[in-house]
């Protein structure tokens, strides 16, 4: 969050080696579930999950699959992070946080 943050809410921050895709979702509900189950557990994650809103020009993402995964609820985009850069550029005003989580 802290490097989102530093980007004043405007970009993604570049994916770690061990991390070549980046995974947005499309509901807010699978974001919630995402950040307040499985981040809130997770040390890499800090014990923090954080669901944010941000809007993407659809001539960007028309480049991309939507996957669904697990449930049909699960839905995100694959997008390799070497498009990241590219994605920034097509984000649509500033990113939004819309709720934060913590674990113990």
């Amino acid at each position: 969050m802290d490097l989102i943050r530093a980007s004043r809410f405007r970009e993604f921050p570049p994916r770690l080696p061990e991390q070549p895709i980046f995974y947005p979702v499309l509901t807010e509900e699978y974001a919630t579930q995402i950040a307040r189950d499985w981040n809130t557990k997770d040390e890499r994650s800090g014990f923090a999950g954080y669901v944010l809103r941000f809007q993407v020009r659809s001539d960007f993402l028309q480049k991309y699959d939507v996957h669904v995964v697990g449930s049909s609820g699960h839905r995100e985009y694959w997008i390799p992070a070497e498009d990241l850069s590219e994605l920034n550029a097509n984000v649509i005003g500033e990113i939004e946080i819309v709720s934060e989580f913590y674990g113990q």
